[in-house]
């Protein structure tokens, strides 16, 4: 792992190669290169090998490395492998001469172009990467200015259309994701986590929670993988010699560092767990995170704006409040079926149905109780098929709340009367 650390940025990495400098087995090193990849030291391409890269925040995730493009565009590298870990600012279509082109294009941009070796040439010289469409090559030449340049020049089967289209959608999903609060936006890596070994005793847990005032620590083994979690009820009635090995709840709930803040929320608080171990794919502990550290989370998730281009957002999007009275006695959406929402049938689809309904029950919680839920059940009464283009109300009312659930019944109406019926239980997330 320090020897990966070392390599510049750009370098391309074998086990062979590996193996035979630091004379261990190409087993080890097979291993070194893929805990490298899961901690964002590598990156393997397909086409492209496996190449040093710099780790990146979720915050600079809008602005994309021309080898993530390479991913996008199922593109080959013919040279410049250097720079695949350079962010661009900036695609150009080459759809012009070569005089009127050379205005557009600057330092961290991409080139898209098709067999055009001029304009190839052109866009290194102006400190950009190119993207050749069509399944076309370039020169040895070119690609040898590529490599001195640090500059990357690929080769994607598909046409400039489709190209400029599988970006622009990858992008899209870049912003949706980036939006989406993860456990390893809030956790410190560095932060010290009081933990037990095995081999000590109940004697050793009675000791480290009167010192640092907690009740639950996670178990480790020699290798720091997560092995039990210690906690007072484990230790309750039990003489202090006892090994935490007979006594400790084996195999604990852990979360990933990469599931959302909602879902490891809603874990603690269903399982009744005040710390959440985050671990590594191989169960090493990396961090864990405090009820009150999601929910704080959630709090601050929940005044952000939505993110947008969702389906779910697509969906509601044409679809209005109208309250009238007070505390939400009638507290109703309208809108209209659109051809987008249509089934297999010609008529809405049951899908679209149960999205606008729980989009529904979801704008009265937050209006009510200032909280925002988590699904428990939900039983849906399709009455009859609903026609396109028709105008339709839903209905939420409010049969029960309480601090941590809420009872609900969804109406959705059309001009012919109820056209589906739903009941939902839902788990509260603390207010926001």
């Amino acid at each position: 792992m320090e020897y990966i650390r070392q390599l510049e940025i750009g370098t391309k990495l074998s086990v062979r190669t590996m193996a035979d400098e630091l004379e261990v087995s190409e087993g080890t090193a097979y291993k070194a290169i893929k805990e490298a990849e899961s901690t964002g030291l590598v990156s393997t391409k397909e086409r492209i090998g496996t190449v040093r890269i710099q780790r990146r925040n979720r915050e600079s995730l809008d602005r994309l490395t021309f080898g993530e493009v390479a991913d996008i565009v199922q593109g080959e590298l013919y040279g410049g492998a250097g720079g695949l870990e350079k962010t661009l600012h900036k695609f150009v279509i080459g759809a012009m001469e070569l005089d009127a082109m050379v205005r557009y294009i600057d330092a961290g941009s991409l080139l898209i172009v098709g067999n055009r070796q001029g304009a190839h040439r052109c866009a290194l010289e102006q400190g950009a990467g190119v993207l050749i469409t069509g399944g076309f090559g370039t020169s040895e030449d070119i690609k040898q200015l590529a490599d001195e340049l640090g500059l990357p020049i690929i080769s994607s089967k598909h046409d400039t259309f489709t190209v400029a289209s599988m970006i622009n959608r990858a992008m899209f999903d870049r912003l949706i994701r980036q939006k989406i609060m993860l456990v390893e936006d809030i956790v410190t890596y560095t932060r010290h986590v009081e933990t037990m070994r095995l081999g000590e005793t109940k004697g050793d847990y009675v000791q480290l929670a009167a010192r640092v005032g907690g009740t639950r620590f996670p178990v480790l083994d020699e290798r720091g993988r997560v092995v039990g979690m210690m906690t007072a009820k484990d230790a309750e009635g039990e003489d202090d010699g006892q090994p935490v090995e007979k006594l400790m709840t084996r195999s604990p709930i852990t979360a990933a560092p990469n599931i959302p803040i909602a879902s490891a929320a809603h874990t603690m608080a269903a399982e009744g767990i005040d710390l959440l171990p985050i671990v590594d794919k191989n169960r090493k502990l990396l961090a864990a995170i405090s009820r009150a550290e999601a929910l704080e989370a959630m709090r601050y998730a929940g005044k952000q704006k939505e993110s947008g281009e969702t389906f779910d957002e697509l969906i509601g999007a044409g679809f209005r409040l109208k309250e009238e009275g007070e505390d939400g006695a009638d507290f109703r959406y309208e809108g209209r079926i659109t051809p987008q929402m249509s089934g297999t049938f010609g008529t809405i689809s049951e899908g679209v149905l149960v999205t606008l309904m729980t989009q529904a029950a979801r704008g009265l919680i937050r209006e009510l109780g200032k909280r925002d839920y988590v699904i428990e059940s939900m039983t849906t009464y399709f009455v009859r098929p609903i026609q396109l283009e028709s105008e339709v109300v839903i209905v939420p009312a409010l049969l029960e709340m309480s601090r941590k659930s809420a009872k609900l019944e969804i109406e959705l109406k059309d001009p012919g009367g109820t056209a589906a019926k739903a009941l939902l239980a839902a788990q509260l997330i603390d207010p926001y």
